[in-house]
């Protein structure tokens, strides 16, 4: 037996309208049509789908367990097309995002709250890019954006600039590096370094000061949240090295001083990593434009 959503159709509107020539205007072909339509089914079937000569026109157990089908199918065939013609359209899709830079989720929730009202047929969702390696997981699209300070040189696949940062030194003010206007590689030594739960080579003081110098730091001190990290370093638990906009506000804490990290400073940068095809789509692209406008606002913080 093949049943085809005119079929389905079929049933359900002589159902709705009680005859023949009601649903055959309502489908919009001929009665006679119609009629030829549910002979093909009945002899698909091998059993009458209608009441013969009863008025209004009415199913039998067989017309009812199709009609039933077709109030279960024909709902969801039309919910798909919908979401077919929202994708063609750019309006609808999947925006699952991994995240390579730990501090960035206090940063990325408010882009996301405002994304969320002006896209809300898009499906977001956030996979700390930490516990699996971000890239491979974006080139299978697993993941269609990667929050990433690292650019690589990958086919098909675009970093697009979001904003700079500088990582910088954080201590307690009681804590004699704070006397210290720079602080140098060599200044690590003997202290008890806390960091965000990431591998070395993520971290921006192991990656761009302490493994280049090959320093080490006496302990190092592993810890989920920023605002616990701040509460150590207040406590003088040992000292950190975050986003220089994540600690905007310490500057005006008497509990806390930040430094720069070497004479120069240090300077890195964050990116959209997208799928060449991907970066274009009007919500990616809306997207990567307010996550540079709240970049500004924290930078003006």
């Amino acid at each position: 037996m093949h049943i085809e959503f005119r079929h389905l159709r079929t049933i359900k509107a002589i159902h709705d309208t009680g005859g023949l020539a009601r649903a055959a205007d309502q489908l919009n072909i001929t009665q006679s049509a119609l009629s030829h339509q549910i002979k093909g089914i009945e002899d698909q079937a091998g059993v009458e789908l209608f009441v013969r000569r009863s008025k209004p026109l009415k199913l039998s157990a067989a017309g009812m367990r199709m009609l039933a089908a077709a109030e279960t199918i024909l709902p969801q065939v039309a919910a798909l097309e919908m979401e077919f013609s929202g994708l063609v359209a750019g309006k609808s899709g999947r925006l699952h995002i991994a995240i390579e830079c730990h501090a960035c989720f206090e940063w990325l929730f408010p882009v996301l709250e405002q994304f969320r009202k002006a896209w809300p047929d898009v499906d977001v969702d956030i996979r700390p890019g930490l516990a699996f390696d971000a890239m491979p997981a974006l080139r299978k699209e697993e993941v269609d954006l990667v929050v990433s300070s690292d650019p690589e040189d990958l086919p098909e696949t675009d970093f697009t600039p979001l904003f700079d940062y500088e990582p910088v030194f954080v201590a307690s003010a009681q804590h004699p590096l704070a006397q210290k206007d720079v602080i140098e590689a060599a200044d690590f030594r003997g202290q008890t370094l806390i960091t965000y739960p990431v591998d070395r080579a993520r971290l921006d003081v192991f990656s761009q000061l302490l493994t280049p110098a090959k320093v080490e730091p006496a302990e190092v001190r592993q810890v989920e949240l920023t605002a616990v990290i701040l509460l150590l370093v207040a406590s003088n638990r040992g000292v950190a090295v975050l986003p220089d906009w994540v600690v905007r506000q310490v500057r005006y804490n008497s509990d806390y001083v930040t430094r720069p990290l070497t004479q120069g400073g240090i300077t890195r940068r964050l990116y959209a990593a997208t799928r060449s095809d991907d970066t274009s789509r009007p919500f990616m692209a809306h997207l990567i434009r307010l996550a540079r406008q709240e970049a500004v606002k924290l930078q003006r913080a």
